[in-house]
């Protein structure tokens, strides 16, 4: 009788695995289905890559975003992925400030309808919809008045003179290099904006973007949009002009123009992890070794 009951005991044991393992399963598809929805409507991560933005954001730093500081929209892309999906912003919070750290998504060179591949930047705004901003011997100008430069930013280069023009900048057919640049304002929906060949080089691909197509072209002295003769173009967004901290080395608004308001992901909050993304992690030593651990969970500002 004992023996029996062992082994009816023993049977009943093993069942039940099945069952457990299912449950274990059941919660994970739960979590990951979780995550996704968090990722995609509420809070997303990103890793800094570069030093465009030292000294307030370093390269190894992971930082959270929150995704509804601005508005609501559907996700940009597949949670977990960098696939992008057709969006819709449902409904705006409110509009980003001259100051704020924003993440977005990169619009591409001045030559690129879209870039090669979808990825991020993460910038700090200078410029709002309507906004005139200017730089003079690096020191920054928002409707004429300055804007002191970042906490900590530290210059290693002489200043580059006025009218010493840089041809790899978004200039609109004037001289400005990094150092000198404008003064130029911040497109706004419904603006309208003169179209010459000097500048179409410019606002070209900014049109094309907006229309979504390669409809712009220049024939001889003439500039046609869709095969029609323009001398001036609406606007039909509203964008921003953006700078990195480090601003002797960051690809900003200066160099490929503005960011569109539909194309932007949500506001910087807090560094949550840092560490040297250069050391392997078979090296776990030398890596925990890197930990920053004064830059944990610091408020982005």
């Amino acid at each position: 009788m004992s023996s029996r009951n062992n082994y009816e005991r023993s049977d009943s044991s093993d069942s039940r695995k099945p069952h457990k393992r299912r449950g274990c399963l059941k919660s994970l598809i739960l979590l990951l289905i979780l995550l996704m929805i968090i990722k995609g409507f509420f809070i997303d991560f990103f890793k800094i890559p570069t030093g465009s933005m030292e000294k307030t954001l370093l390269i190894g730093d992971y930082i959270a975003i929150n995704k509804l500081s601005y508005k609501f929209s559907t996700p940009h892309n597949i949670p977990l992925t960098n696939i992008d999906i057709p969006h819709i912003d449902l409904f705006n919070i409110k509009k980003p400030e001259n100051n704020d750290v924003i993440v977005f998504e990169f619009p591409g060179q001045l030559n690129e309808y879209y870039p090669p591949y979808p990825f991020n930047y993460i910038k700090r705004v200078i410029g709002k919809p309507g906004d005139t901003v200017e730089i003079k011997d690096r020191k920054v100008y928002v409707n004429k008045v300055l804007l002191p430069n970042p906490p900590g930013n530290v210059f290693n280069t002489e200043i580059i003179g006025k009218g010493k023009k840089d041809p790899k900048l978004f200039s609109l057919g004037k001289s400005w290099n990094i150092d000198n640049y404008g003064p130029i304002r911040v497109p706004k929906k419904g603006d309208k904006i003169e179209l010459t060949r000097e500048n179409i080089g410019c606002w070209g691909m900014l049109i094309n973007r907006e229309l979504e197509r390669k409809t712009v072209s220049t024939e001889g002295s003439v500039i046609t949009i869709g095969g029609k003769p323009v001398k001036n173009y609406t606007i039909r967004k509203d964008y921003y002009f953006v700078l990195g901290d480090n601003r002797e080395n960051s690809m900003d608004s200066r160099y490929w123009g503005f960011v569109s308001s539909d194309s932007i992901l949500g506001k910087a909050l807090i560094v949550y992890w840092s560490w040297d993304p250069f050391i392997s992690i078979f090296n776990f030593n030398n890596l925990y070794k890197s930990i920053k651990w004064d830059r944990i969970f610091k408020t982005i500002h």
